[in-house]
């Protein structure tokens, strides 16, 4: 059986995928910050194509590594096919599901579930590979660190979601999302009310109405920073992608058919 190595092309993905998450997590979470449902169901749409495109392509990879693989025994490489390519078919999985999960504007926590799940899946598969006594790869700490981001990422895509959902139904309800409404209107009423209440002198100036305002919220540190570790641990993970890419590369191109990952 010829060898193909595609581990480049795969590693290239990884970092496309963790990109736009990290990127599109910020944005959204730049949204909510500024309550503004419109920009954050635009980020959500938007980042349904490039991540379904990215998705396919790593599925499709991710299968045929499961069924062509493992090679014989004496080439060092099997179980390959568990160590690697059960990981990417879950990351490509996860990429699907949010890609048509926000297209047809469902619930995104379903899959914050699934990458929940698919998250401690795949950091006990980089724990295990870490610690085998045979190593899988030449690069045993890069590829846990590997692991450990996207795992990281999948396990806190899980509150992200749901923070999101629960965002969008309560503006959809004319609800304040998060906290209460304030509202310089209210509060010049309320001094309004307090001097309406005392006696009028005739010739005294008549109290001035406060000026209408619109309310405004503000979304807790909590929330805030509960929505941005889903970012983080992405862009970390794209980190990791990006130097396990520098740091495999050169020894697979010289090294051709006979090089290990």
């Amino acid at each position: 059986m010829t060898f193909v190595d595609d581990l480049a092309l795969v590693e290239v993905l990884l970092l496309l995928g963790a990109v736009i998450l990290a990127y599109g997590g910020v944005m959204a979470w730049w949204a909510i910050r500024n309550n503004d449902p419109k920009a954050l169901k635009n980020t959500l749409h938007g980042m349904a194509v490039p991540l379904g495109a990215t998705g396919v392509v790593t599925t499709a990879l991710a299968l045929w590594g499961e069924m062509v693989w493992p090679f014989p025994a004496a080439d060092n490489m099997a179980g390959y096919n568990i160590f690697f390519f059960d990981a990417l078919i879950l990351f490509g999985l996860v990429l699907l599901a949010y890609s048509v999960s926000a297209f047809v504007g469902a619930k995104m926590q379903y899959v914050g579930i699934f990458a929940l799940v698919a998250g401690g899946v795949v950091a006990f598969y980089g724990y295990t590979g870490y610690t085998a006594a045979v190593p899988f790869t030449k690069d045993p700490f890069d590829t846990l660190l590997l692991y450990a981001g996207f795992a990281a990422a999948g396990i806190f895509a899980f509150p992200a979601t749901v923070i999101v959902d629960y965002y969008l139904g309560a503006t959809e309800a004319l609800k304040a999302p998060f906290t209460s409404v304030r509202s310089t209107t209210m509060v010049g009423l309320r001094r309004l009310g307090i001097r309406g209440a005392q006696p009028v002198v005739p010739g005294s100036p008549t109290p001035a109405a406060a000026p209408a305002t619109s309310p405004t919220y503000h979304v807790p540190y909590w929330v805030q920073t509960a929505l941005l570790l889903f970012p983080l641990f992405a862009g970390l993970a794209a980190i990791a992608a990006f130097w396990y890419f520098g740091t495999t590369l050169p020894g697979h191109l010289g090294a051709g058919a006979g090089g290990a990952p």
